[in-house]
């Protein structure tokens, strides 16, 4: 299994690095688009879909949507404002569960939640290459996630007790959760000294910074949810050793829409 690992990391590494900070307008865009192609053909299986054939008209269906919201990017606020909306909404149906599954365990339920889970997340990364630092904000976001991963792995391995979602995600704990926001907001701290941030900007990144931290969790948990809910471990097998590209993206799906709006409201770019 490490070996699995090792080596699909190499491979997908330079692909992946390439993919987000080398390309720009419409060539990212698309590179993106097929990343959430490939995360909504796994989410069509956690909805329910069983044939192949449902999976990739689902994929597909995304797809033209995407191309629908690249030719209109006036619809971008609204994209983004939906999706903030959706993870409050998940808090507190992981927050629920299982009682919280009555309200979405029929199909069309299931994937409509792919679109509000997956549109969001392309239609923040494409806004972040518009707008000043493109490639800082998209290495910004992606840190923060992968920060408090490391921190709340280790925690939790050291301190942990105290299920955060046992009936979710019976491996995470409250002190795993902390050790993984005290890690990025410990880096926001040192990246805002860095750069000469004020007192008041510091408040404000650190701030910011803890409800990207923390959304990222529920992202984390959703997908834990609904796999749950559909008797599997992970989305699919794409990526040896690493199981799918929705259990490796989870996450960020919930942080960068909300990051995005965040950024917005900071006067960094504009929607």
């Amino acid at each position: 299994m490490l070996k699995q690992r090792v080596m699909t990391a190499l491979v997908l590494l330079p692909i992946a690095l390439g993919g987000f900070f080398l390309l720009d307008g419409a060539a990212f865009a698309l590179f993106i688009a097929a990343v959430i192609g490939l995360g909504a053909w796994e989410w069509a299986r956690l909805a329910g879909c069983a044939g192949q054939l449902q999976r990739v008209a689902y994929a597909a269906v995304v797809g033209l949507l995407l191309l629908g919201l690249y030719r209109l990017p006036q619809l971008a606020p609204w994209v983004l404002a939906v999706g903030v909306l959706w993870w409050l909404l998940a808090t507190l149906l992981v927050l629920g569960y299982p009682a919280s599954s009555r309200y979405w365990q029929g199909m069309p339920a299931r994937l409509a939640i792919g679109l509000l889970i997956l549109l969001p997340a392309w239609q923040g990364l494409v806004l972040f290459k518009q707008w000043p630092l493109a490639n800082g904000l998209i290495l910004a976001v992606m840190v923060l996630v992968w920060a408090a991963d490391i921190g709340a792995y280790f925690a939790g391995k050291a301190f942990g007790r105290r299920k955060l979602a046992p009936r979710v995600s019976p491996g995470k704990s409250w002190e795993g959760l902390l050790g993984g926001l005290a890690a990025s907001l410990l880096l926001t701290l040192l990246v805002g000294l860095y750069r000469g941030w004020g007192g008041g900007e510091l408040l404000l990144g650190l701030g910011g910074a803890a409800l990207v931290v923390l959304i990222s969790v529920v992202g984390d948990l959703t997908e834990s949810m609904f796999k749950r809910q559909a008797g599997i471990k992970d989305s699919s097998n794409l990526l040896p050793g690493h199981g799918g590209v929705l259990d490796r993206i989870d996450s960020l799906t919930a942080a960068v829409p909300v990051f995005a709006v965040l950024l917005w409201l900071a006067g960094w770019g504009v929607l």
